[in-house]
């Protein structure tokens, strides 16, 4: 059994050398297997004669390209701890997270390099008026683009022939530094080790149907500075020696064409990915060779799934996981029997799900619970004091809250940190939010809660037109909410307030951003925004 994560890409390697593992969507390059291996091994040298020493942290700003799977496997290897964070990220949050994380190295390439040297720029005029030694200020490489004095090239850092100085395999070493907001809003680092990471894969490939297997073309469309490309889709790629075509970005039309053009048999995306392909016609003869299609890291609606399936006869398995879990905890791929409507499946292989009331105790039969799991897939806290992980009986309280019906299947309400307290009574956002969608005028929807004088929290809606609604006054919009609401809901779940704006704010995988909202929300309450 691996120790490393980084030694399933050795296994890769020695057992189907020549077979393709990544491609490029957008230039054309591809890697083999045994390539892929030795790339990574180069980064590996390149990190030791660089200075590094295991334990230190490797930060990667980068796309989905060849470069960032090498250096983040490349980094395991040598027993160094990855921190892969969002190439649109702004100067100021990546300064934050250098100086959170203490990295030493940045391997960024051309769409982050002029975030990444502002940031590494304010960090080493930081440590200068602090009277700290520079000398911590971390090093620059580059990939594909220019490269600056005091900074290395990919190439520099990969040309070293020797062999690096090998790393004692230990399971419990730390692998990555994944920030997540989760409840607080505030970014924070999730620390995986090596033990965390291997399980999940080895509990996602055992799932009753396996999210893919060797044969598989997977679309490389997430993010692999999230715990849903990087952990669940690139790992099981590494595990099962499937091929992985990388997209850097996604696009509606241009995804579908490389569904058909390469091959495309597993296709794991956002959910916004399934809105942006209802919109396309003719949809069901684009689908290619497509077997399976996977939805996660945020919340799919019912109607868009059924819509999808009614036009390309293709189901949408759906999935429920969290950074701090590996990522995944639940699938529609366990099991049996279908999974029913509005359900994010079963939990899988070795995952300990239940559920608690505010006082810890079982819920109700039939009533909502906060959402515990348990396994060797958890986090081993928050860096760097490791706060916050699981408890002293190895069970971690999500924030989440859902429900368990009688097959065992798992159905998600909300976030415990989203429930809004209006005169005592709690108010799920996403009951308000299904009402609200009801109107076809209504594009997208987001219900969040602000204090109250009166009532101690009141409900507030943000809602978006509809993209063909004709509905060219915000004030006719609101209205029709407001009587909507108060027909289809009790009076204290009612909105207080329904706000009408271009777009919700939303993370790289279109999960909503509510912490922005309610900071907007308490704004306007406090006066100080109109």
């Amino acid at each position: 059994m691996e120790a490393n994560l980084a030694e399933l890409l050795t296994r890769a390697g020695l057992e189907e050398p020549g077979k393709t593992a990544l491609s490029e969507a957008d230039t054309g390059r591809s890697m083999t297997w045994a390539d892929l291996d030795e790339l990574a091994r180069r980064v590996a040298q390149g990190l030791f004669d660089a200075g590094l020493v295991a334990g230190m942290r490797v930060m990667i700003v980068a796309g989905n390209r060849i470069e960032a799977v090498a250096a983040y496997l490349g980094t395991l290897r040598a027993g160094m701890v990855a921190v892969p964070v969002d190439p649109a990220v702004s100067t100021g949050e990546l300064l934050r997270t250098l100086v959170d994380s203490g990295a030493r190295l940045v391997v960024c390439d051309g769409a982050a390099v002029t975030t990444v040297r502002a940031a590494v720029q304010g960090l080493g005029e930081a440590l200068v008026a602090a009277r700290r030694e520079e000398s911590s200020r971390p090093r620059i490489v580059t990939v594909g683009t220019t490269v600056l004095p005091g900074e290395r090239g990919w190439d520099h850092l990969v040309m070293g022939a020797g062999h690096p100085v090998p790393v004692r395999p230990d399971g419990e070493s730390l692998a990555a530094l994944l920030y997540t907001s989760g409840a607080s809003g505030r970014p924070r680092a999730a620390m995986l080790t090596h033990r965390a990471l291997l399980a999940n894969v080895e509990q996602v490939a055992s799932a009753t149907q396996p999210m893919l297997h060797g044969r598989d073309v997977v679309l490389g469309v997430l993010p692999l500075h999230h715990s849903y490309g990087l952990g669940a889709v690139l790992g099981q790629v590494l595990r099962q020696h499937a091929r992985l075509v990388l997209v850097d970005g996604f696009a509606a039309e241009a995804s579908l064409d490389l569904i058909e053009d390469e091959a495309i048999t597993v296709a794991p995306v956002a959910p916004r990915a399934l809105d942006a392909w209802l919109l396309v016609p003719a949809l069901e003869e684009r689908m290619g060779p497509l077997r399976l299609v996977l939805s996660g890291s945020a919340a799919l609606g019912h109607d868009v799934a059924e819509e999808f399936t009614r036009r390309t006869g293709l189901p949408v398995h759906q999935g429920y996981g969290l950074t701090e879990c590996g990522p995944v905890v639940t699938s529609t791929l366990v099991g049996e029997e279908p999974a029913s409507t509005g359900s994010v499946g079963r939990p899988l292989p070795g995952v300990g799900l239940r559920l608690v009331d505010d006082r810890g105790e079982p819920p109700v039969e039939g009533d909502p619970g906060q959402i515990l799991v348990h396994g060797p897939q958890l986090f081993s806290g928050y860096w760097p004091e490791g706060r916050g992980g699981p408890d002293a009986d190895g069970w971690w309280n999500t924030g989440d809250v859902g429900l368990l019906d009688g097959a065992g299947e798992l159905h998600l309400v909300d976030r415990v940190s989203d429930v809004v307290v209006v005169s005592g009574f709690q108010v799920f956002p996403t009951e308000v939010e299904e009402v609200i969608a009801e109107l076809a005028d209504v594009g997208a929807v987001a219900v969040v809660g602000v204090d109250d004088d009166r009532t101690g929290e009141a409900v507030v809606a943000y809602v978006t037109h509809a993209a063909d609604a004709d509905l060219p006054d915000p004030d006719e919009l609101e209205a029709r909410v407001r009587r909507h609401c108060e027909a289809r809901l009790a009076g204290f779940k009612v909105p207080a307030v329904v706000r009408v704006i271009d777009d919700l704010p939303r993370t790289a995988t279109g999960k909503i951003q509510r912490g922005r909202l309610r900071a907007e929300a308490r704004g306007r309450e406090s006066g100080l925004l109109r």
